[in-house]
């Protein structure tokens, strides 16, 4: 199924780790210096809400399925203890020719990288497909429209953030981009 195809009576699922507040200013301030770069001309950059990191998207997605995941990651959280990763590297997908997307790298500790594993392992158990590509920490910046040439990245070093609860969301998609809203939260350690 393409992404983002509606079905009636689903929503649109991901399940993410949040920035703390200002490690998200941070981040919003790297886009706006971005923004009036002209390597990035035609990129249409997240919006305030936006930036957290996937861990595992779902897809479209039956309310009573999204339901049933919130125990099982309240679990999964609760044994992962919160964590304070550093934001740093600016990256691209793919790896090669036209770029697609900007993002922000992390390198997360092995607590965190559990987690992700065990929220694939839910999503499965769920009855979702199996992930296809391997998982790589990353927030997105922005995506661009048109294809374009790779442009040069700066150096960058955003400090670090805490992660310290898990979040199941919604997102709506507009022509103005993604609304997210979160259906559940769940804390790190318990």
């Amino acid at each position: 199924m393409k992404p983002g195809t509606f079905i009636a009576g689903h929503v649109r699922a991901f399940i993410a780790l949040t920035l703390d507040a200002a490690a998200g200013a941070e981040v919003f301030a790297l886009i706006a210096r971005l923004k009036n770069e002209r390597a990035f001309a035609g990129v249409r950059w997240v919006a305030g809400e936006g930036v957290h990191l996937t861990l595992r998207f779902l897809g479209p997605s039956r309310p009573e399925v999204l339901s049933g995941l919130e125990p099982v990651l309240r679990e999964t959280a609760g044994r992962c203890p919160p964590s304070v990763v550093r934001l740093g590297d600016l990256g691209l997908f793919p790896e090669r020719g036209s770029p697609r997307v900007l993002w922000l790298g992390m390198e997360l500790p092995g607590p965190v990288l559990a987690l992700q594993a065990a929220c694939e392992a839910a999503a499965r158990a769920a009855g979702f497909e199996a992930e296809g590509r391997a998982f790589r920490a990353h927030l997105t910046l922005g995506r661009w429209r048109d294809r374009g040439q790779r442009p040069t990245l700066p150096a960058v070093d955003l400090g670090t953030t805490s992660l310290d609860r898990l979040t199941l969301f919604r997102s709506d998609l507009r022509s103005s981009g993604a609304i997210y809203t979160p259906l559940a939260t769940f804390p790190l350690g318990g």
